[in-house]
């Protein structure tokens, strides 16, 4: 236990701090009695989130590796069955309930148990660079499964999350130069003609959804890439959100003081949107902080990854930042108007107790991992740097 990450539990205790004091300024003025008490059921979250944190650290990671091709089974198992047991939140059907009334949504738990079982499979073919069609291949086709599974609810944000997580990992696994710069060019290509088609052939576009009732996934992306096109609907959140940060200024409005925030102009403060108040009512300096912690938490993690004597602690922990990274990005990101408007929660900050729960077990993997490191370190792997 001397191995344990003092600086990655600070971290934790300060973003908890944060998310408590914001969801209560989001939720105060809200006229549904359901909100009432997010802040303390959110302490409640964080509580179990800790205990089982901390249960974590005597539980060897090796373990969880070797059977994380059954988890992964079971996580596929539980995107299917949202196909005939979900509920349906936001156009998405991708939460199941359970006893007691708790939601719980799979394609948080999947990004893990991805992870997990890319790096199994890393491990098992132990080479010092990836092959096309014996390691990259068969990794894609893994990740494509549930990536599919979740675009089907439809759920944007977080099947794009399990691509970028397949993306890190592959770097991490010394992906071949020659195919990354194939694969670049193939997105960029891909992605070039996607947006001129999009926007040349829009009004046909525009029908083909509609006639499928998908019109709301245009709303989203015209929000972003066609604003001038898209309806008031489309756009009421960005711009709802783009005011009240921009009105915060340098210093913010001051705590419990935003307006916006509580006239209910901005949909989804205390969860999607919450960083909306940070930006509102503690304006720039405030959302700078924030990340700035972000960016302390990340660098603890990449720098035990960097440390460790295995390469499957790496991939595991280059998978996991990867995973907050984009939720972080993508999270911000929409609600400044640089991404679209999806369901994806803003990393120990935004109430939920799913997303919170998987976070805090990725810490806890994270924090594992530097526990049980082997002690033989491999000396031909250029992952591990010495301090």
């Amino acid at each position: 236990m001397n191995k344990l990450d003092g600086m990655i539990l600070l971290l934790l205790l300060v973003f908890m701090t944060i998310s408590i004091f914001c969801i209560y300024s989001a939720t105060l003025n809200n006229p549904n009695p359901g909100f009432a008490g997010s802040h303390i059921k959110m302490m409640y979250f964080y509580g179990l989130g800790f205990i089982v944190l901390f249960a974590m650290m005597f539980f060897d990671y090796r373990i969880l590796l070797k059977l994380s091709p059954f988890f992964y089974l079971i996580g596929i198992g539980l995107l299917v069955i949202l196909f005939f047991k979900g509920d349906t939140i936001n156009n998405a059907q991708g939460w199941l309930t359970l006893p007691g009334g708790l939601r719980f949504q799979p394609a948080e738990l999947c990004k893990l148990l991805l992870i997990l079982f890319l790096a199994y499979f890393l491990t098992k073919r132990n080479v010092d660079s990836l092959s096309f069609f014996k390691e990259i291949l068969p990794m894609g086709i893994i990740t494509f499964v549930p990536f599919l599974l979740v675009l089907m609810q439809p759920d944007l944000g977080n099947s794009i999350g399990y691509l970028v997580i397949f993306v890190v990992v592959c770097w991490f696994g010394h992906i071949r130069f020659k195919h990354a710069l194939i694969a670049l060019l193939i997105v960029v290509v891909l992605s070039g003609t996607s947006l001129y088609s999009y926007i040349k052939y829009h009004e046909e576009v525009t029908k083909y959804m509609v006639s499928i009732h998908k019109d709301y996934w245009l709303d989203r992306i015209d929000a972003v890439l066609l604003p001038d096109l898209a309806s008031e609907k489309a756009t009421y959140h960005t711009k709802r959100a783009i005011e009240a940060i921009g009105s915060g200024s340098l210093t913010g409005d001051g705590y419990l003081k935003g307006s916006s925030i509580h006239n209910g102009r901005v949909p989804y403060t205390y969860s999607d949107s919450i960083f909306v108040v940070i930006g509102e009512e503690f304006g720039f300096l405030g959302s700078a902080a924030l990340l700035l912690l972000y960016f302390f938490l990340i660098y603890r993690m990449i720098l035990i990854a960097l440390n460790l004597a295995s390469k499957k602690g790496t991939y595991i922990i280059a998978g996991i930042t990867a995973m907050f990274l984009f939720q972080i990005f993508e999270n911000i990101g929409m609600l400044i108007g640089l991404m679209p408007i999806t369901g994806i929660t803003l990393p120990f900050i935004s109430f939920g107790g799913t997303s919170l729960l998987i976070n805090i077990v990725s810490i806890g993997l994270v924090l594992n991992i530097k526990i049980y490191d082997e002690v033989e370190a491999d000396n031909n792997d250029p992952l591990r740097y010495l301090p």
